[in-house]
């Protein structure tokens, strides 16, 4: 059960939200905190900014922004911080100088890095008299502000729910869970569906414009193929969830051979064959494995596996 005295156990973290005081210090101005600035703004937050290159705070400051001068006045301006910066690296090169400003201040991490991060700067931040919220935001910049648009949150659901009604400016919110790099697994298992599939059109599209098609000919035929993924993660979602992988639908063995032919159409076309290659070396670890008479949804069992290592 949650303690009912939740403004003594989050401290003044909630004066953020609601109530008289609506402030936020946003710290990293590239195009996301910009946005995410320049919402708070227009909802009516005092917003202070800080950025390495002082003049991307220039215009927010037309809109009513502070500007800070140093880490130290964005820090002791308000107690929730968000930060959008480009890793959780930069985090602590910016932070580290001004760790004696850290203490009972609130950081939502909106940067982009990986879960073992994400749980290692909740660490870092709580021997400083922090807290960490971290934030997997699942759009660019032009979703900022837009309440359907989501971003992933986890670390203390107590600490979530007091800052709740602020971060509801940026975009809606999902509360994964208390373990600070959940939201950041959820993120990042996100930008490896995005990335491949569209490096994956990216590729077909090369492959079609080397026969004479144009990007905007294949189109309607790129967008109806994308747009059957889901009924086949629908379809397969149970049974890789129950380790079934049988043969009764697809086979692996037909699903190299198809693999092969993307390969050697590529090749003809003269187009670069590294994409279709490496999953047409996936399919054939698998067979090697035993598994030419299962689904293809067996080489999920292959990449639990693999020793390559970047």
């Amino acid at each position: 059960m949650k303690s009912s005295n939740r403004s003594e156990n989050i401290g003044v973290e909630t004066e953020n939200t609601v109530g008289k005081c609506k402030s936020v210090t946003v710290i990293g101005l590239g195009p996301m905190g910009q946005a995410m600035a320049t919402a708070f703004l227009e909802h009516g937050y005092k917003v202070t900014v800080w950025n390495r290159t002082s003049s991307k705070a220039d215009e927010l400051v037309t809109k009513g922004a502070v500007k800070a001068s140093t880490v130290h006045e964005a820090l002791a301006a308000n107690k929730l911080v968000v930060l959008s910066l480009t890793d959780y690296d930069a985090m602590y090169t910016i932070l580290e100088p001004a760790s004696e400003n850290l203490s009972g201040k609130v950081l939502v991490n909106l940067s982009s890095d990986t879960p073992k991060k994400a749980r290692e700067a909740a660490k870092w931040l709580a021997n400083r008299g922090a807290r960490h919220l971290t934030g997997g935001v699942q759009v660019p910049p032009s979703g900022i502000g837009k309440p359907e648009s989501s971003t992933y949150y986890s670390g203390s659901e107590e600490l979530f729910e007091a800052n709740k009604e602020t971060l509801e400016v940026l975009t809606g919110t999902d509360y994964r869970g208390e373990d600070p790099g959940l939201a950041a697994l959820y993120y990042q298992i996100q930008m490896d569906m995005f990335w491949t599939a569209m490096l994956s059109y990216l590729h077909a599209t090369a492959v079609a414009q080397a026969n004479g098609i144009t990007a905007e000919q294949f189109l309607p035929y790129a967008a109806e193929t994308m747009s059957s993924l889901p009924k086949f993660i629908e379809f397969y979602t149970p049974r890789i969830n129950s380790g079934e992988y049988l043969g009764d639908v697809d086979r692996l063995a037909m699903g190299l051979a198809s693999v092969e032919h993307v390969v050697h159409t590529t090749q003809d076309a003269g187009i670069d064959i590294t994409l279709p290659t490496a999953v047409l070396e996936v399919f054939r670890r698998s067979m090697e494995n035993g598994h030419a008479g299962n689904s293809f949804t067996s080489l999920i069992e292959i990449f639990k596996k693999s020793d390559i290592r970047p």
